[in-house]
């Protein structure tokens, strides 16, 4: 006879591991952390200076994640490094974007209310980006900061940080086209490189994947 008390309690134990991470993922402050440890190690200091908190709430949204396995940390120096503690982790949040996205009609209208703020922002298709590409017609940049381009960026792409953005536009002919990404569709960066790069007089557009949806598709 099957003990159904037994089967009962096994059933609790289990959901209740799985709750960890539904618990941990509740903040939307500890998402956009592992959003920006999705795209490269960062420090403490970092976290804080990119996300706007103070380094004590960053120092305690990251302990959440440690206890929920989601993340670990190395020491360099005098300074603790965190990164996402498993490739299975980058692969979930990818999924959990997509459901979002999928799933949720206001994620669909924020990204329009976006758009409609940078109404000349065209946005370019994969496809014609490649043919672009392909036909070397176009420049690719990944305007994100420069260790998240070294942990990977779009083949052929060139890292231009926002803040070296101005100068580097001063040795480009106009003439040559231009493509920026950041960290995905929802991010605001994008589009005002963008736009300053229209505003110099540059045909420019807006790449919309994230890195790891372009690397994946490869």
């Amino acid at each position: 006879m099957v003990n159904l008390n037994l089967d009962t309690s096994f059933k609790e134990r289990i959901y209740q591991q799985y709750a960890r991470i539904g618990k941990c993922l509740s903040s939307d402050k500890r998402l956009e952390i592992l959003d920006l440890l999705s795209n490269a190690p960062k420090s403490v200091e970092n976290i804080s200076q990119q996300t706007g908190m103070t380094v004590a709430n960053v120092s305690r949204h990251l302990q959440v994640l440690l206890d929920a396995k989601l993340v670990k940390f190395c020491k360099k120096g005098t300074y603790a490094i965190y990164t996402l503690a498993d490739p299975a982790v980058l692969d979930f949040l990818m999924s959990l974007w997509k459901i979002c996205e999928t799933q949720l009609s206001d994620i669909p209208r924020i990204k329009e209310d976006l758009l409609k703020t940078y109404k000349d922002v065209q946005t370019i298709s994969r496809s014609e980006l490649l043919e672009k590409m392909k036909s070397k017609t176009i420049v690719v940049i990944d305007v994100r900061p420069r260790d998240e381009y070294e942990m990977g960026h779009i083949p052929g792409a060139i890292s231009v940080p926002l803040e070296e953005l101005d100068e580097y536009l001063k040795s480009v002919p106009k003439d040559v086209q231009l493509a920026a990404y950041c960290k995905g569709p929802y991010c605001v960066y994008t589009t005002h490189a963008v736009e300053e790069m229209q505003k110099k007089g540059f045909a420019a557009y807006r790449i919309e994947e994230r890195v790891h949806e372009w690397n994946i598709n490869e």
